[in-house]
């Protein structure tokens, strides 16, 4: 009764979650649950809807000309592969998926291109990217200070001494006081700031982000410890941003937008009709092949395909795992896999019948012997999938992860849940 009762759970839940808006407007309101935050003042959720890459939904597509004029040519290879990286960490930390960063040369001049999926706005997308992030420490000038308006000159800690910036909430205000950027420099960095502070006692020390000023606060102490914090009257989101920014590391040439523009999916609607026509087409061959072969057993498999493929659908919404085509094959492989697993068990009951156990007997003997084999082909094939994740770029690593989850959640589904339906039906006889 137990285990009727959670399988019912089960499938009601991966239902709702799956289901479209309008059909399941109340099975949305229960997945995604509104949290409030006092700090912030204001409701989040999750959007559980399935995210598509760059080659099913379009996107934008931006170039950069990267400015090497001041690299010596020894470093402007690796000046460029760190600023392609930094970039693509940047994308990659504000939750944009399968998204395509890479370099080209035409003539003389190095190019970045940049292509984000499901990004329609190109002024979001240039300011998910960011500025430079080149953060300076400037002191005032000496033969200015007597000027009407002040003038920093530069000094040598630049955000390459940086080790971590983070979100901070501080001031008299306490949890509710408006946020600032915590930094902290590394040991070569630590012994710069505090140099610096300690010649600039009584005296503004500003902080410049790709030259603009963010703050200028008068240094009222040594500081000798590597912490500093930027305070520029920052929102919430103003700071997280300027965080991710720092942390994804000052790039190390500037870059510049030449080319700004919004693309369409690379793969036409009816490529991708087809493909899914296609894997529907595969289940149902699977539905029929269950049955034919192993009667109303191979019917509980089936069952339980169904639900492998509702949970894979919501841990696709739940992580979220953005969908490429080659995401999908990956999906559709898994659905195969799944299955072969009910097939090594139900061969494996079978010999056990015919070596005259009883039917619950049979069915325990069979999934024990045959988990083993289970477990290892299973294990191979995840391997296999990690090894192409880590390697891998782009559709690659889309095509890995789904495997991955379909390879982890057809585990579940293929042992257990096939397991407590001929359970529940040899109980009852």
């Amino acid at each position: 009764m137990k285990n009727t009762v959670f399988f019912v759970v089960v499938i009601l839940s991966v239902v709702l979650i799956n289901m479209p808006r309008t059909f399941s407007v109340a099975g949305f309101a229960f997945y995604r649950p509104v949290v409030n935050f006092s700090l912030l003042g204001k409701k989040l959720y999750r959007d559980l809807d399935f995210k598509l890459g760059l080659d099913l939904q379009g996107g934008t597509h931006l170039v950069y000309l990267i400015d090497t004029s001041k690299t010596s040519e020894a470093d402007r290879a690796s000046a460029i592969i760190a600023t392609r990286d930094n970039i693509e960490r940047r994308v990659n930390l504000l939750g944009v998926s399968e998204s395509v960063v890479q370099t080209s040369k035409v003539g003389d001049t190095h190019r970045l291109i940049v292509e984000l999926p499901g990004v329609k706005d190109v002024k979001q997308a240039i300011d998910t990217i960011g500025a430079t992030a080149q953060l300076e420490f400037r002191q005032l000038d000496p033969a200015a200070t007597a000027s009407a308006e002040a003038k920093f000159i530069t000094t040598d800690l630049s955000g390459g001494d940086l080790r971590l910036a983070q979100v901070q909430f501080g001031g008299s205000g306490g949890v509710g006081s408006e946020p600032v950027v915590g930094l902290e420099f590394n040991s070569d960095g630590a012994k710069k700031f505090a140099e610096l502070t300690k010649a600039n006692l009584g005296k503004p020390l500003a902080i410049f982000l790709d030259n603009r000023m963010i703050t200028a606060p008068i240094v009222q102490s040594e500081i000798t410890d590597g912490r500093a914090i930027i305070s520029g009257k920052f929102t919430a989101d103003d700071a997280k941003q300027l965080v991710i920014q720092l942390n994804a590391g000052a790039l190390p040439v500037p870059i510049s937008v030449v080319e700004q523009r919004n693309i369409g999916a690379t793969l036409g609607s009816e490529s991708v009709s087809k493909s899914l026509f296609a894997g529907l087409v595969g289940f149902a061959i699977i539905w029929l092949f269950m049955i034919a072969n192993y009667g109303f057993r191979g019917l509980l498999a089936d069952l339980a395909l169904t639900i492998y493929v509702l949970i894979s659908l919501s841990m696709f919404k739940l992580i979220p795992v953005t969908l490429t085509l080659s995401g999908i094959a990956g999906f559709i492989l898994s659905i195969g896999m799944a299955v072969d697993a009910n097939i090594l068990i139900f061969e494996r009951i079978k010999e056990e019948l015919r070596w005259g156990r009883p039917g619950r007997a049979a069915l325990e003997l069979g999934f024990s012997r045959a988990w083993t084999s289970v477990r290892d082909s299973n294990a191979s094939s995840l391997i296999t999938a990690l090894i192409l994740f880590w390697l891998g770029t782009g559709p690659v690593r889309g095509f890995s992860l789904t495997l991955m989850v379909g390879i982890i959640v057809s585990l579940f589904t293929s042992v257990t849940v096939t397991r407590s339906l001929l359970r529940a039906v040899y109980s009852r006889k």
